[in-house]
């Protein structure tokens, strides 16, 4: 009996850090956040936000209740020239005096397969929160994932400005914009 418990301990340790949740934090040094609009329907203008915190918790035996924050600072962002910089900080837009942040809470993990998934959550931007949805990728099945190893993700959502209330230049600048996210998370929080 006793042999038999001291077979069963590997095992079962084995299990138990496999089931244990997978708390990573956002490597703001190798990720990066943009947003793209059409301009004038023939080009468009794509912002960065360089500045950014983030964790993700993903317990394997509960994909589903998995929580995923990232903030951006909106006072950050970058633009390709200094009008649209100007115009996006500006009260029109990202408004970034009052609304210095943006942010985006998942909360609810869907698997499409080993790798892929769908992350439903709420994005807050300029005082205004709508649920969206980001569609992930990650480099490595993150519900097997080794506990200690970074993993990377790629995730993109469609939005419409216009929910935001960023409803300026309407002829000239596009209502959906399309968000991008690259990600490197490495393990702690």
């Amino acid at each position: 009996m006793i042999h038999v418990r001291l077979l069963l301990l590997p095992i079962l340790a084995a299990l138990t850090i496999a089931s244990s949740p997978l708390n990573y934090v956002l490597d703001a040094s190798a990720s990066s956040v943009s947003a793209k609009v059409a301009f004038f329907g023939l080009a468009s203008k794509t912002a960065q936000f360089p500045n950014m915190a983030g964790s993700v918790r993903i317990a394997p035996e509960q994909p589903d209740k998995a929580f995923i924050a990232v903030t951006l600072d909106a006072r950050k962002l970058t633009a390709p020239d200094e009008v649209t910089l100007k115009r996006l900080r500006g009260e029109k837009f990202f408004w970034v005096e009052k609304y210095p942040t943006i942010q985006f809470f998942g909360d609810r993990l869907t698997m499409i397969d080993a790798r892929r998934a769908k992350v439903q959550g709420k994005l807050t931007a300029r005082g205004v929160t709508r649920e969206e949805t980001l569609d992930v990728t990650f480099d490595t099945a993150p519900l097997t994932a080794p506990k200690g190893k970074a993993i990377t993700l790629s995730g993109e959502m469609q939005i419409d400005r216009r929910d935001y209330g960023m409803t300026a230049y309407r002829l000239i600048v596009g209502r959906k914009v399309t968000i991008r996210m690259n990600a490197r998370l490495v393990p702690g929080g």
